[in-house]
């Protein structure tokens, strides 16, 4: 049964939609991106954003439509989609204070089609404003909002001011993954490539325009398509931004997971619930690993190619290292029998190809040494060519330090020590990880 602050909630957000009912018949023209007739964002609207994103947006959803991303052009993009495939309003801010938006007739030449992804004048569209907006205009299209299980939901955006963001994929409320809130992000530069699924990671906001937000909802005024002020929008709160909010907690992040998931999980439970989210993660990257290696034996896959986007797994295989450490902390933290946890990872199998199996202790305890690269083969790929992987990482630190002495040795003296110090640590640890599992060394 909802609660009484959800139908409270909802009557106010059917009063804003009534504020409006007014501009429901203005005429649209033939020469805007798309129509949206008397379509408005809603509550409910809000709610099956965050159902679509779940449903169809994976790590590949970009690469699939062929559009390039950065870490910004995420929540515009996936905003834009979903409101143009529903024929509801968007709108952007540009940098240079411009607001545009589907009614915009910038790209009236450029022939349309119903379906979205085929549309020449969405995605002209689409790219012109990718281009046109960055971390720094994405506070004036949102506005912050209250933590709560029924306001973070699925297509929030989350942003670190001026530096990332990304948007809310969904909420885990069983306990099962290291924070209730999941996330889908991009790297930079701009580019064709797969999204990260991450758990949450955002630092306290200073500010009331980073956080969690929501983006606003546009409508139309006599004088044309514009935003209400951010603090008539339902989800409204800068809660937040107070010193109250990590009151009791460790943390920022552990403030707004316990807001959205207060359950307190029996460690037992916990432990295997966490177990199993890493025997899904490690099953469905099997299949990605063998596609990689079939193809990229036979052709070449460098980095940042398209290829490398499709069958690389560095986002799955942070991922995976993230929950070993999160089910090491619950081991520790309760006291939980480590050795009963792991003998009974030693009879989950995983067939990593056919007729070559591993255990899931294995990876449990080698995860470090999984190669994300789809080049290389599967042993190394499965972290059964420790010897290898610990040749490479002692290699790319040598490189570093050798390029940081050349770049800024006579440039900037400080910082060459300190980043060739930080190399030189890695290149000593690769070292006697390199004795410990009687590794071949190399003389330089």
């Amino acid at each position: 049964m909802p609660s009484f602050r959800f139908i409270i909630i909802a009557l106010l957000a059917y009063a804003f939609m009534a504020m409006f009912a007014f501009c429901d018949d203005f005429h649209e023209s033939d020469s805007q991106v798309w129509k949206v007739g008397q379509r408005r964002w809603t509550m409910a609207q809000e709610y099956n954003y965050g159902k679509w994103i779940e449903a169809n947006v994976a790590e590949d959803f970009f690469i699939r439509h062929d559009i390039p991303v950065d870490c910004a052009d995420v929540p515009y993009a996936l905003r834009w989609i979903y409101a143009r495939i529903h024929h509801l309003p968007a709108a952007a801010t540009t940098g240079g204070n411009r607001l545009i938006g589907h009614w915009s007739k910038d790209w009236a030449r450029i022939p349309t089609n119903a379906a979205w992804d085929k549309d020449r004048r969405f995605r002209a569209a689409l790219m012109a404003m990718l281009a046109s907006t960055n971390t720094k205009t994405l506070p004036f299209d949102t506005y912050p909002i209250r933590v709560a299980a029924d306001s973070v939901t699925g297509g929030t955006v989350f942003l670190a001011v001026e530096d990332h963001s990304g948007v809310v994929s969904h909420i885990v409320l069983d306990g099962s993954t290291a924070h209730p809130v999941q996330t889908l992000e991009a790297g930079s530069p701009a580019r064709v490539q797969k999204l990260f699924r991450r758990n949450l990671i955002l630092p306290r906001p200073d500010d009331n325009i980073s956080g969690l937000l929501k983006f606003k909802w546009p409508i139309k005024t006599s004088d044309g398509w514009c935003y209400l002020s951010k603090k008539e929008y339902p989800f409204y709160s800068e809660e937040q931004y107070s010193s109250d909010f990590t009151h009791g907690f460790i943390d920022y992040l552990e403030a707004i997971a316990m807001r959205i998931d207060p359950k307190v999980y029996d460690p037992n439970e916990k432990a295997e619930k966490v177990i199993h989210t890493i025997t899904n993660r490690l099953n469905q990257r099997i299949p990605i690993v063998l596609a990689g290696f079939k193809k990229c034996h036979e052709t070449q896959c460098p980095e940042e190619s398209r290829l490398w986007e499709i069958y690389s797994t560095p986002d799955r295989d942070e991922f995976i290292g993230v929950m070993v450490d999160h089910l090491e902390r619950i081991i520790k933290a309760n006291h939980l029998d480590r050795d009963a946890i792991i003998n009974k990872m030693a009879n989950v199998q995983l067939e990593i190809s056919p007729g070559q199996s591993i255990t899931l202790q294995y990876v449990f305890q080698n995860f470090q040494w999984l190669s994300s690269d789809p080049e290389a083969s599967i042993e190394a790929r499965w972290a059964l060519d420790k010897c290898g992987m610990i040749a490479i990482h002692r290699k790319n630190a040598r490189e570093s330090i050798s390029f940081i002495q050349k770049k800024y040795g006579y440039t900037d003296p400080p910082y060459a020590e300190r980043e060739i110090q930080t190399q030189q640590e890695i290149v000593d640890k690769m070292t006697m990880e390199g004795q410990k599992n009687n590794c071949a060394t190399d003389s330089r």
